[in-house]
Order: C-alpha cells, then sequence, then structure tokens
C-alpha cells in the first residue's frame, strides 16, 4: 500500500499531448525531414504514436539511428517555421492553469521539446503569464525520464519533489516522476490511450480523459 502524498505545492506539466495538441505540425516537420532525405513519409498517426521521447528518439524511430542525426537540423528549421500553425490549446489547459496560479500554485512546463521552441508557444499562446519556468531540451542536459532532468525543473520551481505534482499523457512523463520521486498524474490526450497508461508498471497516481477531469478530482476546481 502507498503512503498517503504529501500536499502539493507545485505543478510540472508536460508540453505536446498534454496541454497543447502540436501533432499537425510535428509530423509535417518530421515529413519535411524524410523527403529532403528520399525516405518513405510517416503517416500522422505513427507520428502521434511516437512523439514523447525527445526529437532524438522519435527521429531515430521513424527514420533510424544513422540518418536521424541528419534528419533532425531539417526537421528543426521547417519546425520553427511553422510553429504556431496547427497549434490548438487542449480543452481544460487555460482553465486549469489559471485557477492554479490564482491559488498560489508554483507552475511550470517540463518537455522534451526544445526549450526555445516551449518558451515560444506558452508566450505566444499568453500563458507564460501563469508559468514561473519552461524547461525543455539543450537548456540542460538530458531529457524525460531522466532524474536530473526532472530535479533540475523541480529546482527551478524551488519545491521539493514529493510535493511537486507532474502532469503529463505520456509512459515518458510516469517514468520521469517515479525516477524523480514526484507525484504523476496522466491524462489520455496525446500520445498513450487510456489502456495504455493504466496498464503502465509502477503505476502512476491517477489516470484522466483530460484535464478537467484532473482539475476537478485534484483540485476540486469547477468549471
Amino acid at each position: 500500500m502507498r503512503p498517503a502524498p504529501a500536499p502539493i505545492k507545485a505543478i510540472l506539466y508536460d508540453l505536446d499531448g498534454t496541454l497543447v495538441d502540436h501533432f499537425g505540425a510535428i509530423h509535417r516537420a518530421i515529413a519535411y525531414a524524410q523527403q529532403q532525405l528520399g525516405l518513405p513519409i510517416s503517416s500522422y498517426e505513427k507520428v502521434r504514436a511516437t512523439v514523447g521521447g525527445s526529437i532524438e528518439v522519435t527521429m531515430a524511430r521513424l527514420t533510424s539511428p544513422e540518418l536521424a542525426p541528419q534528419a533532425i537540423p531539417y526537421y528543426l528549421d521547417f519546425l520553427q517555421k511553422i510553429m504556431f500553425e496547427d497549434l490548438h490549446p487542449l480543452p481544460g489547459a487555460a482553465w486549469l492553469m489559471e485557477n492554479l496560479h490564482q491559488r498560489g500554485y508554483r507552475q511550470g512546463v517540463l518537455t522534451n521539446k526544445q526549450g526555445t521552441f516551449a518558451r515560444a508557444i506558452t508566450r505566444h499562446l499568453g500563458w507564460d503569464k501563469w508559468l514561473d519556468h519552461i524547461v525543455g531540451t539543450y537548456d540542460t542536459p538530458g531529457r524525460k525520464p531522466a532524474r536530473e532532468f526532472t530535479l533540475f525543473a523541480v529546482n527551478k520551481l524551488a519545491a521539493a519533489p514529493g510535493e511537486t505534482l507532474l502532469i503529463g499523457d505520456s509512459t515518458f512523463d510516469i517514468e520521469s516522476a517515479i525516477n524523480a520521486g514526484l507525484q504523476s498524474q496522466v491524462v489520455a490526450t496525446g500520445s498513450h490511450t487510456r489502456d495504455q497508461l493504466l496498464a503502465h508498471q509502477p503505476a502512476p497516481d491517477a489516470v484522466f480523459d483530460n484535464l478537467h477531469e484532473l482539475g476537478a478530482a485534484t483540485f476540486g476546481l469547477k468549471r
């Protein structure tokens, strides 16, 4: 039996699949990179199911470990040009962050998307007023689910790991929380289905269909 979790004082959110749907732009950028190398184009469905472990991991799976280093610069260049296209805030994202900001929670983003891109997206959506820090890849060595990467973001929020909740949409997020001693809750709005999230071992603290469900159950928020 798990011990009762400590009161939550800080929240770290994943970005893609948790706060935003950016899969359309990501698919277009990956397709562009594959096209430049004369490779078959991956379907949208395959890209969506593969995203999560960083572009290095994703591109290696969609091209090959040998070709990924050649494909990534094409991907990054194209995504930067279309970053705000096919960018859709997920239902409940702004509602949850605004309400928790009003309640005094420290909030941040921890993502395997490049940190510069993540900060540009949150500024574009006007979410930076609720977020204290946004940490992504290339901001510091490592990526999710590495313990050091997660703790770097926790320290930015001046929080203790056990009092920090990581909200994500994938098994990478669950493992990140477990590796660093955070609480974890996940939503089935991104790259993993509810059944996949429920089946993961060790299990997250809770699985929800969306952020509205999470906000109501965990924080008692009303829409």
